[in-house]
């Protein structure tokens, strides 16, 4: 964090200041904020988060004793260190980073790019990050650090070089977004798309559609907002911003698009058009077709903020994996490829991986879906893992294993299906699906692994892949 004074956060966070021990004399106080206290280290700030399942106030004395220079807290503790008591830490963890990232902008040179939508986000942060490296110091999430604590934490690490931020925003409410993009103020604006992620929180797709807006309705005259023109649902909302626009799609008269895309097992290769008119061929390693979207996405934002075609290519071109558990081939034994993709799943993002599979697997030999529950859907569940089930069908996968009861549609639906030539077996741990695929496996074939995080099968296609490794 930039350095600021005991007397200056306090009044960021609307606190009451508790001076004590070794932080009572320092003028001022630039360690890191962590809301971990296991990450603390000497000088650093400690926010004392109230979650789910604990209470950060019982972490506060690790703080202390690792050397926390100050404990922001909702209650005073007996510790001989200084502390902040503020009626919410969460809304204080946001108002301090507001605070530290206003003052670097004024100060400097400092652009904030934010990024919404129901599937990419992360995989076009990365991107973006990417691409802006190669222009000057920029701090984007680790992670999937887009909800009120984690958009906060990484708004806190710019520092007075800082040129670029990159905000992820997720949304589980109407009003999460807005809410981040007041404290971040971002000049760039990007919505990727509007899908059924989430739907159980949000109750219904028009709720959906006005969270992801809430990313472009407060921007000014002086933004941009990047809006995808291939979803209605998302071009619909420039409309909605005073904000200049920035189309970017593979159909139709937009500003950064896409042509002549060919893929396979490698990734895909297409062309790339920016909006001023230059034009050149990208061999984009990350695995799927669904992802070039993402990285439309992220060159329009990149273009506006002056980077060059020739780095944005580069930064494309040199980008193997969209993140983590994203799309991550592992695997090549035996020429067998897994495909590890269970770090989240909503069915736009269930549809376009085995999409993906389908198209890629070795002809003559076999492909297999290892597929979990897609979760946080509420009522839609039922019918969302029927449609999941019924597209392997369509794409005459070679074999559908279905992992845990929340997803045991997906099995029936496809069993139903009596035209379909491939075979759908119904497991209830991953445990029982890694036994399974290791005794029925051939040479050449191609597995993917999909689910929402929360059925924890990430952790499965780690494991076939180190089997296959």
């Amino acid at each position: 964090m930039i350095a600021l004074s005991l007397a200056e956060i306090s009044e960021a966070v609307d606190g009451t200041l508790h001076l004590a021990g070794p932080a009572a004399d320092a003028d001022q106080v630039s360690g890191s904020v962590q809301t971990d206290s296991r990450l603390i280290e000497r000088g650093s700030i400690f926010v004392a988060k109230p979650g789910a399942v604990t209470d950060g106030h019982l972490f506060a004395p690790l703080a202390a004793e690792r050397g926390a220079a100050v404990l922001i807290v909702e209650r005073l503790l007996d510790l001989p260190v200084t502390q902040i008591v503020v009626a919410d830490a969460v809304a204080a963890l946001g108002a301090l980073a507001a605070v530290v990232v206003a003052r670097v902008r004024a100060a400097g040179t400092l652009k904030v790019v934010a990024v919404t939508g129901s599937n990419g986000k992360t995989t076009t942060k990365n991107l973006l990050r990417s691409m802006l490296e190669r222009v000057g110091p920029t701090v984007a999430p680790r992670g999937s650090f887009n909800n009120q604590v984690g958009a906060p934490m990484t708004m806190l690490e710019v520092t007075a070089e800082t040129r670029f931020l990159v905000i992820e925003m997720g949304a589980s409410s109407e009003g999460a977004i807005a809410h981040l993009v007041r404290l971040a103020r971002p000049d760039v604006g990007i919505v990727l798309s509007v899908g059924l992620a989430h739907a159980g929180e949000f109750g219904d797709l028009d709720a959906t559609v006005r969270a992801k807006s809430e990313m472009v309705t407060d921007l000014l005259a002086t933004d941009v907002a990047v809006l995808n023109a291939d979803d209605p649902r998302v071009a619909q909302m420039a409309a909605l911003t005073p904000a200049r626009i920035v189309y970017f799609g593979e159909y139709g008269q937009v500003d950064v698009r896409a042509s002549d895309l060919h893929s396979g097992r490698t990734g895909t290769t297409f062309t790339l058009y920016l909006a001023n008119g230059q034009s050149a061929q990208v061999v984009f390693r990350v695995l799927g077709e669904h992802h070039v979207m993402n990285a439309l996405a992220a060159a329009a934002a990149a273009e506006v903020l002056g980077v060059t075609l020739v780095d944005i290519v580069a930064a494309l071109e040199a980008t193997t994996r969209a993140e983590r558990w994203r799309m991550e081939v592992l695997g090549g034994k035996d020429d067998v490829t897994v495909i590890n993709d269970a770090y989240n799943a909503s069915p736009d993002s269930m549809s376009a991986a085995l999409k993906t599979l389908a198209q890629i697997g070795t002809p003559g030999k076999r492909t297999i879906a290892v597929l979990g529950e897609m979760a946080e859907l509420g009522e839609l569940a039922g019918e969302e893992h029927d449609r999941i089930g019924l597209l392997a069908v369509r794409l005459n996968i070679s074999q559908l294993i279905v992992v845990g009861l929340a997803a045991r549609r997906m099995h029936i639906s496809t069993i139903n299906e009596g035209s379909w030539d491939g075979e759908s077996a119904y497991v209830d741990t991953p445990e029982e699906a890694f036994d399974l695929v290791r005794s029925s496996v051939n040479p050449g074939d191609t597995v993917l692994v999909k689910s929402s995080n929360s059925a924890g099968l990430r952790f499965l296609g780690d494991r076939l892949g180190d089997l296959f490794s």
